[in-house]
């Protein structure tokens, strides 16, 4: 896990949309979704449509990951909490 993925993580033990992610961190866009994207590949996060509905299917976050929500999985939280 890089610092980025660790930093975003840190934001991710509650649901939190993307406007809020991008605010509390200052990241420009294609930052934030690259490492949203990374940290969803790795399976340490959960992407969201609304604050209770997960998404199962593939999800693009590259193109949609605006108007998601996120939050950090089990696997996640256990690897940001073992570093």
């Amino acid at each position: 896990m890089n610092e980025e993925e660790f930093d975003l993580l840190d934001e991710l033990y509650f649901v939190q949309p993307y406007q809020y992610l991008k605010e509390e961190l200052g990241w420009e866009d294609q930052k934030l979704l690259s490492t949203l994207q990374s940290l969803h590949q790795k399976a340490f996060i959960k992407c969201l449509t609304a604050p209770d509905e997960e998404l199962f299917d593939q999800v693009d976050i590259l193109n949609k990951g605006k108007e998601l929500y996120y939050l950090a999985s089990k696997k996640g939280l256990m690897e940001h909490n073992a570093i």
